[in-house]
């Protein structure tokens, strides 16, 4: 050594300095083999300050300008040049921290290991060779075996090399050691770059670098693979659970909190993670061993514990997030994304619907959720009790879970999406994991499946999500890419199995016959967007769609439990009683009942409910029904121009083998919108939805299931219900899109004749509920002037078609009201029996009997009533504005015996036996519907051949029931004066008919001159007309006046004081009377006295 005081001094300070340096510092070597930590000798020496008095010092006067900076900056003409074989010794053993001199470990206080066995190994293979031996790259294998070969836990009689064995990190992981070595390499090849030595010398450092590199990436993937293979410390998880924590610490919610700081030397911090896989990928990829390497790992990874705690997603560590991150890592390295989907656990061979959420690779992660069958532990701690939350607090819940919920559908899309784009193998293999889930699941749809049997609503739902957004690049506003979906798929692709789905309009045999003449073995495979857009479609009908079934059930079962709980409360009388403790814990086991249901609907909504997801559900449904129009389009242009409609009478082949569920479920998911979340149709679909209905509804023979018809007609009825106080969500386009006004008025005309037939054994009731959404469909329209128009066309230039549609309508009134009054009757009996003083004397048993019975009759009737009311009306706007089909002879008789039987029931002797408690209860509203009845008597009054049929009822007719009925409708202001005018002249007509009637029995034919050229009935004080030069009676054209002031044969304008007498003609009808046999009929009283009002009849 030097014995120069500055050299020393020099000396001091760079050991000081080399302490000090930070792991990622590359360490210089000194001259002396010792001093190995000490900065390299290829790197220049920091030389001691110039003393001041070496320079001397200028008067001020003669001090020259300062010179530029630039010169004093100027670097050095030569740069200095590395010492390769001394930088390669001290960079070897700073990387792997080893050295072959015992005296260089000493002075490192053994924090440097001496490998002594090495040495003496190399001493004795070249006995010549300067001592020590110099490190290089040449033995760089033997150093670092040797080095991973040592355990501090072994025992050794050589006391020189306790110390060694002593001074090993205590706990440290052979792969702990290979990282620290490889982040030293890294500090090194910085250092090394920033040193500014020639660029061959650099060239050749780095070979040595990469050399050690792909050394220590060797071992650290063998030790992946085989931990065991060398000393390990005990009570420390080795091998694939060492890289899957630095992936876990990639979570967005815990990187933040990292630093390089609190990162060990020997551990990898999340910036460094990346880099560190993508050094095993660049060793092991070309040998084909990057699945034995890092296999493993992604598998302990995706399997993570956290993944399967009852917690799930809600618990307080997060540690799912860090799941997907590192995951999202991984798959960002091409290799690696392409080794994932090689591996087995990818798409597990021999998995059922039920474990292959669980034992796929990224099954633990697709089936967190929030639903409480899965995950019970979260929609409990969440949703506990709702009845005694408030709103905000259940508002804030379910906003905290959403949250959670979309950050983990947005990450698994990330990684589904990076591992389509990574090759066409490895979209293939996602293509075929999702064809896998529906394939087993094709029983999930069932009407009766167990839940215990298929995959879980969180698992399909997340799936769904994933479909949506892969969804979204060709579901353009334009349309512009959907002649890119194969119309012909399901024969060119055998992804989905449908030999078990029924056909929109074709047999299985039919179907089969079609694949077979259109597949091609030859051909290319179906595009990516054909194969998402069918996959999608299968999974929204066995996942999501069953979901969205389980979650409306849970509404079924809370009605259900209300009813149940209504009759175990009855009338309180069991209060008291022996039977109160068990109907007590009857009752609060239902309520106990319904507070579970509410925690599982509102687990539920998060998801369903969720706006982003319901918004892209809705996108999807709309571009689905536009294809499938598009597709069943002649010109297959539609929307742009749009379809005409009808469509032809021939079904093309390819729509009528797609599988039903495809219409379905657009009307299944049309109706829980428009149920449950209307406003997410407010800006788009409200167009394509009336589109839809009304393409098929014109077209019904391009379905064949009615049931799937009879949808197309409730999803427009629910579209029309007002919700949150504002009106339908359809009623603004029903009466303002063109199709609507066009189409429409035929399409309902249309279908409420087809529903009377339906080929199922229901049949009889189906066709009721049907009718009813269609006669509110018809109230929503019936204001506007376009749609009255045609359907004044519909019945002009359709008339068989029309009356046919007429004489179904008299049938369900006819039906309607007799059951909904005779179930008024039997629950009037009941509560008059109930009121009775005697009841309380009744035994128990038999007071539950009649109020079980009393519940029933209050379902039943509730329902008829509902049904009686809407056909009711539509039979009252109908004879307003197309009166002349009811006119029609195969109508007009049993049309007057249905309303003057209902007359008799509602105001007759019987009407006391209507009187029910609560009748709202019942949707039962007798004024109304009495109104309604009176205002048919009043629209068809005009036509003498009501008049006719009305005279012609002797079964119910009773011109007392009319006056009864004038009077109950004045005093309840249910009509105006002029409205009970009209129907009193009515009744007197009628009466004059049926003397008429009864004068043709006993004179023969009455002259046609005698007869009122509208109502056909004998005149009794004929009028003529001024323009038109018809006779009438005067209390016909008196009558037609009160509505209609115009003439009735020419349409001219008209008043009463206009008409002239016919005397002449008048004198001879009196006489014509006056030789009659039969005796005191109307003919026989003054106008005046035929008919009066019962002013007190109540």
């Amino acid at each position: 050594m030097s014995s120069n005081p500055q050299d020393d001094a020099d000396r001091i300070r760079l050991k000081r300095l080399a302490k000090l340096q930070t792991p990622s510092a590359s360490p210089s070597p000194k001259p002396s083999a010792s001093t190995s930590s000490t900065p390299s000798s290829g790197t220049p020496l920091p030389k001691p300050k110039p003393t001041p008095t070496q320079t001397p010092q200028k008067r001020p006067s003669e001090a020259p300008l300062p010179a530029p900076v630039p010169q004093k900056k100027k670097a050095p003409a030569a740069p200095a040049h590395l010492d390769l074989p001394t930088w390669e010794h001290e960079t070897i053993g700073h990387v792997f921290n080893v050295t072959l001199s015992k005296e260089a470990a000493e002075n490192s206080a053994w924090e440097v290991v001496w490998l002594k066995h090495l040495a003496a190994e190399l001493e004795a293979e070249d006995p010549i060779a300067p001592r020590p031996i110099r490190l290089s790259v040449d033995i760089a294998d033997r150093l670092l075996i040797s080095r991973l070969e040592l355990d501090p836990q072994s025992m050794s009689d050589d006391l020189e090399y306790v110390s060694v064995l002593a001074s090993l990190p205590p706990g440290q992981t052979i792969f702990e050691y290979l990282l620290g070595s490889w982040k030293r390499i890294n500090a090194a090849k910085s250092a090394l770059n920033k040193k500014g030595y020639p660029p061959l010398e650099v060239e050749k450092a780095n070979a040595v670098l990469e050399k050690l590199r792909d050394l220590v990436i060797s071992y650290a993937g063998l030790t992946l693979q085989e931990p065991e293979m060398f000393p390990q410390p005990s009570g420390r998880a080795v091998g694939p659970p060492e890289l899957v924590a630095p992936l876990l610490s990639l979570s967005t919610l815990t990187a933040p909190l990292l630093s390089t700081n609190s990162i060990s030397p020997n551990s990898l911090s999340p910036t460094e993670v990346e880099s560190f896989l993508q050094d095993l990928v660049k060793r092991f990829e070309p040998e084909g061993e990057l699945d034995a390497v890092l296999g493993p790992v992604v598998c302990q990874l995706c399997f993570h514990e956290s993944l399967f705690r009852p917690e799930g997603i809600a618990g307080s560590d997060a540690s799912w997030r860090g799941v997907l991150s590192g995951l999202e890592a991984l798959v960002s390295i091409k290799p690696i994304a392409l080794m994932i989907t090689r591996l087995p656990q990818w798409n597990p061979e021999g998995a059922t619907a039920v474990n292959f959420e669980k034992v796929s690779l990224l099954g633990p992660l697709l089936r967190q959720g929030v639903f409480e069958r899965e995950w019970p532990t979260i929609a409990n701690t969440y949703f506990s009790r709702p009845k005694e939350r408030s709103a905000p607090d259940l508002e804030s819940a379910t906003a905290s879970l959403r949250g959670t919920l979309k950050s983990l559908q947005s990450s698994l899309f990330l990684v589904f999406n990076t591992l389509v784009r990574a090759s066409p193998e490895s979209r293939e293999a996602v293509l075929q994991y999702f064809a896998r889930v529906v394939t087993l699941n094709e029983k999930r749809a069932g009407m009766q499946v167990e839940p215990d049997t298929v995959a879980s609503d969180s698992f399909m739902v997340n799936l769904q999500a994933i479909m949506f957004r892969f969804c979204e690049p060709f579901m353009d506003a334009n349309f512009s890419k959907i002649d890119r979906i194969d119309a012909l798929y399901y024969a060119h692709s055998n992804r989905i199995n449908l030999k078990e789905e029924t056909r929109i309009n074709a047999t299985s045999e039919q179907a089969e016959t079609w694949r077979k003449e259109h597949e091609d073995p030859h051909a290319s495979p179906p595009n990516f967007i054909s194969d998402i857009y069918y996959l999608t479609l299968a999974m929204n009908h066995y996942g999501y769609q069953k979901t969205i079934d389980n979650f409306e059930e849970l509404a079924k079962q809370y009605d259900e439990m209300n009813r149940h709980l209504e009759m175990l409360q009855g009338d309180g009388s069991w209060r008291g009683t022996i039977a109160a403790p068990r109907t007590e814990a009857a009752i609060k086991a239902v309520q106990n009942e319904q507070e579970q249901v509410l925690t599982q609907q509102y687990s539920y909504q998060v998801q369903l409910a969720d706006p982003e997801l319901v918004f892209r559900s809705i996108s999807f449904v709309n571009f689905v029904s536009t294809w499938i129009i598009r597709l069943a389009d002649p010109k297959h242009t539609h929307p742009n121009p749009p379809v005409e409609l009808p469509l032809p009478k021939e079904v093309p082949v390819e729509f009528s083998v797609l599988p039903e569920y495809l219409l379905e479920d657009i009307a299944n998911y049309h109706l829980y919108a428009v149920r449950s979340s209307p406003q997410s149709l407010e800006l788009s679909g409200k167009a394509e939805l009336l589109t839809w209905a009304l393409t098929f509804l014109m077209s019904t023979w391009y379905i064949k299931n009615p049931f799937l018809k009879a949808k197309l007609v409730e999803v427009l009825f629910y579209a029309c219900v007002p919700w949150s106080g504002r009106s339908g969500l359809l009623n603004s386009t029903l009466n303002s899109h063109p199709m609507a006004l066009k189409y429409l008025i035929p399409a309902l005309v249309h279908f409420y004749i087809e529903v009377e037939q339906t080929g199922a054994s229901s049949q009889f009731y189906d066709k009721f509920n049907s009718r009813r959404n269609i006669a509110y469909l018809f109230k929503v329209i019936w204001d506007n002037p376009m749609h009255r128009e045609a359907l004044k066309n519909e019945a002009r230039t359709k008339m068989e078609k029309f009356i046919r549609f007429v004489n179904l309508m008299n049938n369900d009134v006819t039906y309607l009201m007799d059951e909904s009054l005779s179930e008024m009757s039997k629950i009037h009996e009941i509560q008059t029996e109930m009121a009775d003083p005697s009841w309380a004397t009744k035994p128990w048993q038999h007071r539950r009997e009649r109020e079980q019975t009393l519940r029933g009759l209050e379902r039943h009737a509730s329902g008829y009533t509902q049904l009686c009311n809407s056909t009711v009306s539509l039979l009252k706007l109908f004879t307003a504005e197309t009166p002349e089909p009811f006119m029609a002879p195969e109508i007009v008789d049993r049309l007057a015996a249905m309303l003057d039987y209902n007359l008799d029931a509602l105001v007759g002797p019987r009407c006391q036996e209507l009187k029910v408690a609560n009748p709202e209860k019942y949707k039962f509203n007798p004024k109304q519907l009495l109104s309604d009845i009176l205002q048919v008597y009043l629209n068809l009054g005009v036509h003498g051949e009501f008049a006719r049929a009305v005279a012609a009822d002797g079964r119910s007719y009773r011109k007392e029931l009319f006056e009864r009925a004038a009077a109950i409708a004045q005093r309840r202001s249910l009509k105006s004066p002029q409205e009970i005018e009209r129907l009193l002249l009515f009744v007197t007509k009628v009466e004059e008919t049926k003397a008429t009637l009864e004068a043709e029995e006993d004179l023969g034919e009455i002259p046609d001159e005698f007869l009122d050229p509208l109502m056909f009935t004998l005149m009794r004080d004929p009028v003529i007309l001024p323009s038109s030069r018809a006779v009438l009676d005067r209390s016909t054209i008196k009558s037609h006046l009160l509505s209609d002031s115009t003439d009735p044969f020419n349409r001219m304008p008209l008043t009463l004081d206009d008409v002239t007498p016919n005397v002449e003609l008048k004198e001879r009808i009196d006489a014509f009377l006056a030789e009659r046999q039969n005796k005191n009929t109307a003919y026989d009283k003054p106008a005046e006295e035929v008919v009066k009002m019962d002013i007190d009849a109540e």
